[in-house]
């Protein structure tokens, strides 16, 4: 057991560093300057902020550096916004990213096990045919355009819900049902198809032969083994969630971590762009590593099969 955590570990951490060094060296062979805008500066000043943010030393002093100061926690002051950390515009933007996440999660978990849990039951009935044909449209129709569907239905043909913004719950309805569209369907076909196959074992046609109701098998019987696709996509998951939202906070004026990375990698503002892409990166390998390990208790097969490798 101890070995298997180990090798994660040193996975999350390896992964880590990958998608820093392939951040930072593509973002420097983009063509362009951060510091020349649609004013001219004088050459002085020009060499004098390259100097101050380090941008005047050979490429790999740069990595070199860029590493040391991230071992101490350290990502910089913003170029856009002078006199602003990098782990300021975080702490601003964290908030609302957080909360559309989390929302996103808690309606796409449950809501998909439970669609799939239905359509297995009530397989070749009408409601299998409509569920599978919404999990279709949601797995095809990307999220921004997703957004803009909901926003023309739910804003302009019924003006229930705001159609941007950011400061009550309400504001938040239309961008959680975009970035939860696709893990639900995913959730849901992957239940569904796990569930039908765990309802055709031996031990659940004696839980029928004793008369229990099938919701009853297929929740207390059945579900433990379906579930476990459903944890391995987890990961995926949250992945879809965070990078769907960059987006998603854009179309809906959401004053969130997506902002600060879209107007970063417009404006070229180097520190915020590796900034974001480490927090980001940190975020999704760690919900990765949580996953297996989560799975891996789940299925002692999985622990087993690492430690014999």
């Amino acid at each position: 057991m101890l070995r298997y955590f180990l090798i994660k570990g040193a996975v999350f951490l390896l992964s880590l560093w990958a998608a820093f060094t392939m951040t930072f060296f593509l973002m420097h062979a983009i063509q362009g300057d951060p510091f020349l805008g649609d004013h001219p500066i004088p050459k002085e000043v020009l060499q004098k902020l390259h100097a101050y943010y380090g941008l005047d030393l050979p490429l790999t002093r740069q990595y070199v550096l860029y590493l040391e100061r991230i071992g101490h926690l350290d990502l910089g002051y913003s170029i856009l916004y002078p006199g602003k950390t990098v782990w300021e515009l975080i702490r601003e933007g964290w908030g609302p990213s957080a909360l559309l996440g989390l929302q996103a999660l808690c309606l796409a978990i449950p809501g998909g096990i439970f669609l799939g849990t239905w359509t297995a039951i009530k397989k070749t009935s009408w409601q299998d045919t409509a569920i599978l044909i919404l999990c279709a449209a949601g797995v095809s129709l990307p999220s921004f355009v997703l957004a803009g569907l909901l926003q023309w239905i739910f804003c302009l043909q019924l003006p229930w819900l705001p159609i941007a913004g950011w400061g009550a719950w309400p504001h938040t309805i239309l961008p959680t049902l975009a970035l939860a569209a696709l893990p639900t369907a995913y959730i849901t076909r992957l239940t569904r198809t796990r569930l039908r196959e765990v309802l055709e074992e031996y031990y659940i046609q004696t839980a029928k032969a004793k008369g229990l109701s099938m919701f009853r098998i297929a929740y207390q019987h059945g579900l433990r083994s379906a579930l476990l696709p459903v944890v391995a996509y987890l990961g995926p998951a949250a992945s879809h969630i965070v990078m769907g939202s960059l987006m998603i906070e854009k179309i809906f004026s959401i004053p969130g971590l997506g902002k600060w990375m879209i107007q970063s990698i417009l404006a070229r503002d180097y520190p915020v762009i590796l900034g974001l892409t480490i927090f980001f990166s940190f975020f999704l390998m760690l919900s990765n590593f949580f996953v297996d390990i989560i799975y891996g208790l789940m299925d002692p097969r999985v622990r087993a099969s690492k430690e014999y490798e």
